[in-house]
């Protein structure tokens, strides 16, 4: 409770402190789109991740194309972060280790496994304070399966951001059937994510 009393305050003083052009000055947990992820993990960390979540997301026409790289420590407010990152295999050419590992994508996540509808009323306080920040911006509402579950008994819930620059913020929360969840030792989470517009065109190419 104290985690998602602090999400929400986070969100409402940055609303009414800042005007947002873009997803640039979004930050999840300190962390922001553009950042290097040296700054927060080892490089051996981040291999280390890449080689575990290989074939994640099989579902897309291009699941090489960017690493998913996970961080699960004590965060003040996340239960954990998710990033992508080029996949430096597909990109040798990138001597820089900091633009090697720039980061495209933050996701922050909240655990509600078999919980769906406490995520949902913390999902709704979310977008409504972010509704607030973004006014202007294009907001959409997608309900239906779960891309990571090719059974389709998987669903999502969520709500879209969409600025000018195709880049997003997106609010969401998942009811992954039980077996399937089980199988991939998954959970079930509140997310709240800042994706640049290359990563959300990418996660929306499904075979």
């Amino acid at each position: 409770m104290k985690k998602l009393l602090a999400l929400l305050f986070s969100l409402i003083f940055l609303s009414s402190s800042l005007v947002y052009a873009d997803t640039s000055d979004f930050q999840i947990e300190g962390m922001s789109i553009g950042d290097s992820l040296l700054d927060y993990m080892s490089e051996n960390e981040i291999l280390k991740e890449i080689e575990r979540n290989k074939g994640r997301y099989s579902y897309v026409k291009e699941p090489n194309k960017y690493a998913h790289i996970g961080l699960w420590k004590d965060f003040p407010i996340y239960d954990g972060i998710q990033f992508f990152i080029k996949n430096n295999s597909t990109n040798q050419y990138i001597t820089d280790k900091n633009e090697k590992y720039t980061i495209l994508y933050i996701r922050g996540l909240i655990d509600f496994t078999e919980d769906f509808d406490s995520c949902m009323q913390k999902r709704d306080e979310i977008v409504e304070v972010l509704s607030s920040m973004f006014s202007n911006v294009k907001k959409s509402e997608i309900f239906g399966e779960h891309p990571s579950d090719p059974s389709g008994d998987s669903i999502m819930d969520a709500v879209y951001f969409e600025f000018d620059s195709e880049a997003e913020i997106d609010a969401y929360c998942e009811n992954i059937e039980e077996t399937f969840r089980i199988k991939n030792n998954w959970g079930e989470y509140l997310n709240v994510s800042i994706s640049t517009k290359e990563i959300a065109s990418w996660l929306r190419g499904y075979q």
